[in-house]
């Protein structure tokens, strides 16, 4: 099968042809629609994911989490799925076969569900590990409603999900990106967009929220005084959150609590997000879809910064 992998830790991820995996008892074989691209890819192929992921145990590696297709093949004993299901999910990454490969093996109780009528395997394909890192954000930092949330890297795909989700809890977000995104982050439902480009701007923030913000979810910021500098826009008694591991090492003003994020993946969390992309509840906007051969370009590209909507790779059609 085609597949895009690495050799080593932080080399260079190419196409090259590997042999089709065969599935243990408990597992399931999906023939591989689409995968969608998330930083962790990469980050976990330089072994630079921190305590988010593990570095790759074997090679070649298979890069990628995020993948829709089908049940191709049934490992022994057991098994909730059938041969031709639809079937969307998140690949484990500290296995050797990530999702940018033809065909993929996973455990049928890992995080793995069937895609829903009226969700196509374009878009289920790139709403795992986005849908649910936005979800869970939300429940850490604990906003119920008429509070404010400044979200980092609000453009990409976690903070698009992120401010559709808290917009429906009558959150107020103010969304921190790279460039004039005010029409279309406005369109997801951000209260507000303030440019980055040229570092954090205080004056900008205050203006966009004078009275201050409940909570940070920075999830672009790697150093812990890029996070800290953020943070410095939570008022006291507010929760600072990274998603880069940015929280532990920063000094963060008086009163406000830091958290370093952890995504728990479950299949129950894939169904309550693609019943909402379903519904036409919870929009992933993609950005681009690519053939398989110009994934390597992509996930440079995305190394680069300034990440917008979804990329998803096309495998079988």
């Amino acid at each position: 099968m085609r597949a895009i992998a690495v050799s080593a830790l932080r080399a260079d991820p190419v196409l090259v042809e590997l042999p089709k995996p065969e599935p243990r008892p408990g597992e399931v074989r999906v023939r591989v629609e689409y995968a969608s691209l998330n930083p962790l890819d990469w980050q976990v192929a330089d072994g630079s994911a921190g305590g988010i992921a593990p570095a790759p145990r074997a090679f070649p590696f298979v890069v990628g989490v995020d993948y829709a297709g089908r049940v191709d093949m049934i490992g022994g004993g057991e098994n909730r799925f059938r041969v031709g299901d639809p079937v969307f999910g998140r690949a484990d990454v500290a296995d050797a076969g990530g999702s940018y490969g033809e065909y993929l093996c996973v455990e049928q109780d890992s995080a793995l569900t069937f895609v829903p009528r009226g969700l196509g395997a374009r878009a289920a394909a790139a709403l795992p590990t986005a849908g649910m890192a936005a979800a869970q954000i939300l429940e850490a930092v604990a906003l119920r409603g008429h509070e404010t949330l400044l979200v980092i890297g609000a453009a990409g795909g976690v903070g698009c999900c992120l401010t559709q989700l808290a917009r429906a809890r009558d959150v107020r977000v103010i969304a921190a990106v790279r460039g004039d995104e005010r029409s279309r982050m406005g369109s997801l439902g951000a209260a507000a967009s303030v440019d980055l480009t040229d570092g954090p701007s205080s004056d900008a923030l205050r203006r966009a929220c004078p009275d201050g913000i409940d909570a940070l979810a920075d999830l672009a910021s790697a150093a812990p005084d890029a996070f800290a500098a953020h943070a410095a826009a939570v008022r006291p008694g507010g929760i600072a959150l990274s998603t880069r591991g940015a929280a532990a090492g920063a000094r963060l003003p008086e009163g406000v609590r830091g958290v370093d994020f952890r995504l728990d993946p479950s299949p129950v969390l894939l169904d309550v997000l693609a019943a909402g992309a379903a519904d036409g509840v919870l929009r992933l906007p993609v950005e681009a879809e690519l053939p398989l051969e110009e994934a390597p370009t992509a996930l440079a590209r995305n190394r680069a910064g300034g990440a917008r909507g979804k990329t998803v790779i096309a495998l079988h059609r």
